[in-house]
């Protein structure tokens, strides 16, 4: 569901930014995540591609990369993208939200949220989410702004969300943290798997 920390359409135009691949270089995050040929990832709040199509290339003709968005002005730039010459082909590009991704069970190796969790209202049922479809060993990943830098870029530091808090409450919810470092100039990344087996879920 939108809400007024919803990124907007209109500014799609800044996820392509150049000066964004300086700030936050994709190689950066898929060096952190260690994603590797054969992977299939869940790219969660997509946008227009600015993570899927490197995660793609990452993961090869074997690999499978789920763009997913809630926005079709989003999905519909990334279509585009995709249709040009040269692009991955191992992207579907999925309507959906982080709570309901429209995904089968069990399907992923990797959940990957950019800049989404502190657009979400319901953050334990998009745990939930996460861990329907992630498989055996899988594991979910969130990347979100720093609360402890001005802006710009990023949104407002009210709406921003502490690594810690982000860290407890997957614990909360049963995860168990792998990882909490700082990617970029503006962003921390948090690695976390379901401490349960994926029977016991």
């Amino acid at each position: 569901m939108l809400n007024q920390r919803t990124f907007r359409p209109s500014d799609a135009h800044k996820l392509d930014d150049p000066d964004r691949l300086k700030w936050l270089p994709p190689a950066d995050v898929i060096r952190v995540l260690a994603v590797q040929p054969g992977m299939t990832v869940a790219d969660i709040g997509a946008g227009t591609g600015y993570f899927s199509i490197p995660f793609a290339r990452e993961a090869g003709n074997a690999g499978r990369i789920f763009a997913v968005d809630l926005q079709p002005e989003m999905l519909e730039i990334l279509r585009r993208k995709l249709a040009a010459a040269g692009a991955p082909a191992n992207i579907e590009v999925i309507a959906g939200s982080a709570a309901q991704t429209n995904l089968t069970d069990r399907r992923c190796d990797l959940v990957f949220l950019a800049n989404v969790w502190h657009e979400l209202d319901e953050h334990a049922a998009v745990l939930r989410e996460s861990a329907r479809i992630l498989g055996e060993a899988g594991r979910i990943a969130i990347l979100d702004w720093r609360a402890d830098v001005e802006q710009p870029p990023g949104p407002p530091l009210d709406h921003r969300i502490p690594a810690e808090n982000v860290v407890r409450t997957l614990e909360i919810a049963g995860w168990r943290v792998e990882a909490s470092r700082l990617v970029g100039q503006y962003s921390y990344l948090i690695l976390a798997e379901l401490r349960l087996a994926p029977e016991s879920r």
